[in-house]
């Protein structure tokens, strides 16, 4: 059995626009798409670059030479690409970003590191000229120590060259500095980044013996006595815990404090209850105050087990889990803190309690909701290793980056308690050879070196026995597509487990179409601990993985959209997701149609084992050129029976379990009205799912999901627009063009509609609608007030939605 214990904790993210401790340095810094030689030079005139705020996505604007008027010529797509299907054929190139800033004289003489949460990719940076580095990976954070390159009290200028250059990504990747960049301002003697790490090696119902350990460093030019002072307070803002630890450190020497607390009657960190505490260290320098740190944290045990499965606090958990990338739909890669927050929000809410970071470590926003939301975590390194997918991938820097890179994802990654395991890869090729098992076991091992506290997995495809002495050195194997698709066939897993039967095993990824039998392992084999789909939240790439399959062409184009997530790229759940709620919730009625002509043109090539599709069914009760003729009804239920009727007219009563599948089936002959299923236990009514034939549109509705934001340049609103008829049924077939002003502090930054072959711009404030809606986001100013948002489209009324931002 592999017992794990860990107490987690992230460095909060402060996002005050002062330079003192953690400054955001996300405003006013100018682009240009394209080359421009001697940009790294202080004096070069970028005046007439555009003013961007990050984080920042060129590759999601549209195209470089698309006229000023609104017209179909705004796109970000085109079919000759680089990029191809896997980018969603967008296109990538080279870009520059520069920013001139200036600190107070008072600076003069403290620590100054400027960091990168993440830019795709192969970033070289300068400031006053002087280079300071590059960073190839495009996922991995980063910083320098630019203290010696500031100039206090005069103008500085950061400049930064980003290269998305060449196939370097199997889905679409973005281009830019598309997460927060931070400058941060500290005393010579101070907590180093990534410098602090919460564990527990015992956990009571009474008490939790908690380890903090501190890494600091004196960059001055004298010897200094120095004082490390924890507390800790739990989310009601009780003192529980404290140490005090004294180290004498002369110039330009580093320690690490070891402090052991206790927390009296602990309350432990899970999905249920995801209990956050908070460490506060201050460093004192010959008794004056020099740096202070808030870090939120959790207390709770992981084990993993053959026979026992996996365990959260001793107790069993299944592993609902959905793999997704990094890309935030109509935002492109941009990654602002509310586009990953409620990306976990909209997970939790559809029954996932894990998510899987696909396949590059994640955003610190998107973990930090995990945290704050109760979501568990496998994070995840790299998608290849020393043999390339793509000629110009990370293959090429692999050799000399991957234990920076692993050590950046570890140590920044260390303390959240939502991360349970660590997979240093994906799919890597010949896994079955002794050279790359040989570098499974080194980043493995280098892994454990930094963190023992979690599992260390990797996913893996073509489960073949051969296997077996990669999958040796993992602590869970992560097995890719082994549920096949028949329920009266043994698993890969029943096999694998009857010739290897210590072997811990996860589903890192599985078809939808295969959601069943892939959930059913689970239920039914301890040693299976959980099931990850590919993929819970749609994406960009990959274009048409979702219906016309493998293998992939170019004449897939316009197709731009995966198409296979359970939740699509505006956040609207898809049928898949409504079926995964009758396997994974208690009284679930749902009921889709099988349209009477495919919603999208077959691939009559699409191979057999291309299964991330879904059946064709939509929730649409509109088929006027239909009547009396029948239609096939499927409902996706969780009760015991369900009932069918049309317009108050029984159609009967269907049994519906494991055997079934979870699923009912009608030929129902077309008449307008209303179609209703309801679910029973037993006599008892449980729950009803209605489809109403709607009238054309008359009117919009709008729907944001939060009337109040923050005024802070970064906070989002997601509104959702619907066409409706006179009575406020949406019409499901309504395309309508909606055409968006905005008054207030506040900007139109995306529009969406998840049609996976629109071509539609995603930055103009107008959008067709598919399936009767789309989708805008607002982001918030700096200055409080009240943002109205109008929407309006040709013969439909319009309507005005109002958000409120404040401090």
């Amino acid at each position: 059995m592999l017992v794990l214990l860990l107490a987690a904790s992230l460095t909060a993210s402060f996002a005050q626009t002062h330079l003192e401790k953690n400054g955001l340095f996300d405003a006013d810094w100018r682009f240009h798409r394209g080359a421009a030689q001697r940009a790294e030079q202080p004096e070069f005139d970028d005046s007439r670059w555009r003013i961007v705020d990050l984080p920042h996505d060129w590759s999601i604007e549209d195209l470089p030479g698309c006229p000023a008027d609104f017209s179909a010529n705004h796109t970000p797509f085109d079919s000759n690409a680089i990029s191809q299907v896997s980018g969603g054929f967008t296109t990538g190139g080279t870009g520059w970003y520069r920013k001139t800033f200036v600190l107070p004289e008072n600076t003069r003489g403290k620590s100054v590191t400027l960091r990168f949460d993440g830019v795709y990719m192969n970033a070289e940076c300068w400031l006053n000229g002087h280079y300071l580095g590059s960073h190839p990976y495009g996922y991995s954070s980063f910083f320098y120590d630019v203290s010696g390159f500031i100039d206090p009290g005069h103008r500085n200028v950061i400049a930064v060259k980003v290269r998305n250059e060449g196939e370097n990504s199997r889905w679409y990747s973005g281009s830019g500095i598309y997460r927060h960049v931070w400058l941060t301002m500290d005393e010579p003697v101070h907590i180093l980044p990534w410098g602090t790490q919460i564990t527990s090696s015992v956990i009571t119902p009474g008490m939790a013996a908690i380890s903090v350990r501190t890494s600091i460093v004196n960059q001055g030019d004298r010897t200094v006595e120095v004082k490390l002072v924890t507390t800790i307070e739990d989310r009601k803002g009780e003192r529980n815990g404290r140490s005090e630890s004294l180290r004498t450190l002369g110039p330009g020497q580093r320690y690490e404090f070891v402090q052991e607390l206790e927390v009296a009657n602990p309350e432990l960190w899970s999905p249920d209850d995801p209990a956050l505490y908070t460490a506060h260290g201050e460093v004192y320098a010959d008794n004056t105050l020099r740096d202070q740190e808030e870090n939120l944290f959790g207390i709770r045990t992981v084990a993993f087990s053959p026979v026992a499965g996996f365990t959260l606090n001793g107790k069993s958990v299944e592993l609902k889990g959905a793999c997704f990338h990094h890309d935030n739909g109509p935002l492109g890669a941009k990654s602002y803190d509310r586009a990953e927050e409620r990306k976990i929000e909209l997970m939790k809410a559809s029954g996932f309690n894990a998510v899987r970071c696909s396949h590059n470590p994640p955003s610190p926003a998107l973990l930090d909701a995990c945290d704050r939301l109760g979501i568990l975590v496998i994070d995840e390194a790299f998608d290849m290793w020393a043999e390339e997918k793509n000629p110009f991938d990370y293959h090429l820097y692999f050799r000399d980056w991957w234990k920076k890179d692993i050590e950046s994802m570890v140590l920044r990654d260390f303390n959240h308690p939502s991360v349970i395991m660590w997979s240093i890869g994906n799919e890597i090729p010949n896994r079955h050879t002794p050279e790359v098992v040989q570098t499974a076991r080194e980043l493995g091992d280098f892994v454990r070196s930094l963190d023992a506290s979690r599992a260390v997995t990797s996913a893996v495809n073509d489960l073949k026995p051969d296997k077996d002495p990669y999958f040796a050195v993992l602590d869970v194997a992560g097995y890719n597509y082994a549920a096949g698709g028949d329920h009266l066939k043994a698993s890969i897993y029943l096999d694998d487990h009857t010739r290897v039967p210590e072997r811990i095993m996860v589903g890192t990824e599985s078809y939808p179409l295969e959601a069943f039998q892939s959930w059913m392992d689970v239920i039914d084999y301890p040693w299976v601990i959980g099931d990850f789909v590919w993929t819970g939240f749609d994406y960009i790439g990959e274009a048409s993985i979702g219906w016309r399959g493998y293998w992939q062409e170019q004449n897939f184009f316009p197709w731009n959209l995966a198409f296979c997530g359970d939740i699509d790229i505006c956040g609207w759940k898809r049928p898949q997701s409504y079926y995964r709620d009758a396997l994974w919730k208690d009284g679930q009625v749902s009921m889709f149609i099988t349209p009477p002509v495919p919603s999208f043109a077959l691939n009559p090539n699409r191979q057999s084992w291309s299964k991330w599709h879904w059946y064709d069914a939509v929730a649409d009760w509109n088929w006027e050129t239909y009547t009396d003729k029948p239609l096939e009804v499927t409902v996706y239920s969780s009760c015991e029976q369900v009932e069918l009727f049309l317009n108050g007219t029984s159609l009967g009563r269907k049994t519906v379990n494991r055997e079934t599948r979870f699923m009912a089936g009608w030929q129902v002959p077309y008449q307008p009205g209303v179609l209703k299923a309801t679910g029973y236990h037993g006599k008892k009514l449980i729950s009803t799912c209605e489809l109403k034939t709607a009238q054309a549109p008359a009117k919009l509705r709008l729907s944001a999901d939060r009337a109040d934001i923050k005024a802070d340049g970064q906070d989002l609103c997601y509104v959702t627009v619907e066409l409706t008829d006179s009575s406020g049924t949406r019409n499901p077939k309504a395309e309508n063009l909606v055409k968006f002003e905005i008054a207030g502090p506040g900007s139109i930054v995306g529009t969406g509609n998840a049609n996976p072959l629109s071509l539609e711009s995603y930055t103009l404030p107008e959008r067709k609608a598919w399936q009767g809606r789309c989708l805008v986001i607002v982001k918030a100013d700096k200055e409080p007030g009240k943002i109205l948002l109008k929407a309006t489209s040709e013969g439909l009324q319009p309507a005005v939605a109002e958000i409120i931002t404040g401090n």
